[in-house]
């Protein structure tokens, strides 16, 4: 079976959460992923939690199928193993602190003379130029510095969002311009430079609220849970206490609520609730009519009826729930993959494709690759023991 980045290799000077992310899913559909970490401790990600057999949540979410090439770079002896590795890559992606790799001599302009070839993918938190260039970047200061923050949470509180919202954006920026690239150089011949913001990435996911307050309107309100502008959209408690998250579109399906949920047709032309600017102006009479009936119901009678009536809805489901949900469980979406720690379950890329599987390889240990990579590059096992014995590796 042939997957789409088969025999294309990739050089990743990483950490924490952007760049980790893009290469893993590169690894996914087929590239070779060679990781390089610091000898010893390796990737600081690693040791952000122990959850996982004793590993780190987030490594172990975003580095499967990679191999891990230990080197300390301050050495000269583990620069010349690196430059020696991307002359033979195909793409370079990093995200160390901002200028680290021009510094070390691996920025595009100076890689793209001896490498036309290669594609490098900077990712940053604001990019290569403009006044923020230099300036440390966080996930949670992009969600800051983006708006997320202020239009999430309630009206009394701003709250980050659950994941990291601003390393994903940028990760699949990445990831969707490193392909892009690829395509390109078959057409051309020729490499690219790609400079990725977390900054730009996250602030393209929020088009719409930027919309919404278009040339000094007041901006989408914190509203929890519910939608800011659409009601009745969010979630509702029912008589058993269990929450349901349910959404109305348009008024056919206002009307159809009406009829099939509330059960009372004639809330549907209540003049303060007959258009979806009028229910949103009266939220809370509206609610408290809605907790009403749902008080009587159990959740699951409130899904079947919302269900009955064609309505969208949706379980509040915890960490416990999306684990043993039925929907990932009857299309076999999880796999199990190796880790230093031993088997863990791990979600398959979304976007299943009739034409090829993912890659689903192990999480490896720090510098556990070192030695077969060095081997490919033409060293002895002595000059290996030399470089180990001088802590290059």
């Amino acid at each position: 079976m042939i997957r789409p980045l088969d025999g294309i290799t990739v050089v990743s000077l990483e950490h924490a959460v952007a760049a980790p992310f893009c290469t893993r899913q590169l690894a996914d559909i087929g590239a070779r992923v060679i990781k390089v970490e610091r000898p010893g401790s390796g990737d600081f990600a690693r040791a952000y939690d122990t959850r996982v057999k004793g590993q780190s949540s987030h490594f172990v979410w975003i580095n499967r199928g990679k191999e891990s090439l230990a080197l300390d770079l301050k050495q000269p002896a583990a620069m010349a193993v690196l430059r020696e590795l991307v002359a033979r890559a195909d793409v370079l992606v990093q995200n160390l602190a901002p200028g680290a790799a021009a510094r070390m001599g691996l920025g595009y302009t100076e890689l793209q003379a001896r490498h036309p070839r290669l594609i490098v993918c900077d990712i940053s938190g604001y990019g290569e130029d403009g006044p923020y260039r230099d300036k440390k970047a966080y996930d949670l200061l992009i969600q800051s510095e983006a708006g997320l923050l202020s239009i999430t949470g309630t009206p009394e509180a701003p709250s980050k969002a659950g994941n990291s919202a601003a390393d994903i954006a940028a990760g699949m920026y990445a990831y969707t311009s490193i392909q892009s690239a690829l395509l390109l150089r078959g057409r051309t011949g020729q490499g690219s430079h790609i400079d990725v913001s977390m900054l730009e990435s996250l602030t393209e996911w929020m088009s719409y609220p930027l919309y919404y307050a278009f040339e000094g309107a007041p901006p989408p309100p914190r509203t929890a849970a519910s939608h800011a502008s659409i009601y009745p959209y969010g979630p509702f408690t029912a008589g058993d206490g269990g929450v349901v998250m349910l959404g109305l579109q348009n008024e056919r399906e206002w009307k159809a609520f009406c009829d099939g949920v509330l059960r009372d047709p004639a809330l549907a032309t209540d003049p303060r609730f007959d258009a979806n600017a009028k229910r949103n102006q009266h939220r809370a009479e509206l609610k408290a009519l809605i907790e009403t009936t749902f008080a009587t119901l159990s959740a699951q009678d409130v899904i079947d009826r919302l269900d009955d009536a064609q309505i969208a809805n949706a379980r509040m489901n915890d960490m416990g729930g999306v684990w043993s949900h039925p929907q990932l469980q009857a299309r076999g979406r999880w796999q199990t993959v190796g880790t230093p720690a031993g088997p863990v379950p791990a979600l398959l890329p979304p976007g299943r494709s009739n034409r090829f599987t993912p890659r689903m390889a192990a999480v490896p240990a720090v510098g556990e690759q070192t030695d077969t990579i060095l081997r490919e590059l033409g060293r002895s096992d002595a000059d290996i023991a030399a470089l180990r014995a001088a802590q290059a590796i």
